[in-house]
């Protein structure tokens, strides 16, 4: 994989992103890639300026006119009047053509780019039509089942299941979401770092026991591994959530796949803090999202941690 470029789209232009990527330029300087940012120019200028950071933006047209060593950003076109206030719906065409513009780009560069995403208000902005952004990518990218993998160099997690209600888990719970989420991480791991990954999964039920008739343990997830072991992928299971997350048990392995959202983010993030990234694996590139939101409490404000959107780009640059 040879990635030159990484684009940066802004997002809720009333979040703490602008912040974030001006302390990652006070502290960091520039990457060893060329990096793109996709939003309003004048916006991001007056909140750098707000928040007393001076970057030099070089404004260009297109991808081609990008440099190293340069903070490029395509312009695109949003009226505001106040540098921050409130986020609402009044955002959302903007944030369309900021996606738009980064996907068609990322079209052109023919797997050399890679998308990171600042924060999106799901509220606003998908209006419950996605459960997140990283289902909203792949029905813009006519991909087929995303798989999100929060990746830390440690130990990384990704869960079966991703924003739906805990109601509605145990439906989604299949031998053919196992076996393809998990074919999926192997090859990425495989193709992006050349490595022969252990996973771990973890059962559904507490303890992986039930006193169901039905057990998704014993009728779905054992019968999945024993497939993906026939395949050549090592993979043991399943482990019961509640004692897994121990670091004996951490040492032996690379992902740990959960079966809803918060099985597994929960101790991530618990862990890791903001030492880990979203990435999503199943679209014709590589996307990844630093782990925060908009964080309207601190917006305007100068005390974010920009050390997700760090850890990002850090990782990025160790890539091929």
């Amino acid at each position: 994989m040879n990635f030159k470029y990484i684009l940066i789209v802004l997002g809720e232009p009333y979040s703490t992103f602008s912040e974030i990527i001006g302390k990652y330029y006070e502290l960091n300087k520039y990457s060893k890639k060329k990096i793109i940012l996709i939003g309003s120019i004048g916006l991001f200028n007056q909140q750098l300026k707000k928040l007393k950071y001076k970057l030099p933006l070089n404004k260009i047209s297109d991808i081609k006119y990008a440099e190293k060593r340069k903070i490029n950003i395509i312009d695109v076109e949003f009226q505001y009047i106040k540098t921050f206030t409130n986020i609402s719906e009044k955002s959302n065409q903007y944030i369309k053509k900021c996606f738009d513009i980064a996907l068609e780009t990322l079209k052109k560069l023919k797997k050399k780019g890679i998308l990171i995403n600042g924060p999106i208000s799901k509220k606003f902005f998908l209006k419950k039509k996605f459960s997140g952004i990283t289902e909203y990518l792949s029905q813009k990218t006519n991909s087929n089942n995303e798989v999100m993998l929060i990746y830390n160099k440690k130990i990384s997690v990704s869960p079966l299941t991703t924003h739906i209600p805990i109601k509605f888990v145990a439906k989604n719970v299949t031998k053919t979401k196992i076996i393809n989420n998990v074919t999926k991480i192997h090859k990425f791991y495989k193709d992006i770092f050349n490595k022969n990954i252990k996973i771990a999964i973890l059962g559904l039920n507490p303890h992986c026991e039930t006193i169901d008739k039905f057990s998704e343990e014993e009728e779905i997830i054992i019968p999945s591994l024993k497939i993906l072991n026939r395949r050549g992928i090592n993979i043991d299971g399943p482990f019961s959530a509640d004692t897994f997350f121990f670091d004996k048990n951490l040492s032996k392995y690379n992902v740990v796949i959960g079966m809803y959202h918060d099985q597994v983010l929960t101790p991530i993030k618990t862990l890791y803090n903001f030492e880990a990234i979203n990435i999503t694996i199943g679209l014709p590139f590589i996307r990844i999202s630093p782990d925060h939101g908009p964080n309207s409490e601190m917006l305007g404000k100068n005390k974010s941690d920009p050390t997700s959107l760090i850890y990002a780009i850090k990782f990025i640059e160790n890539l091929k």
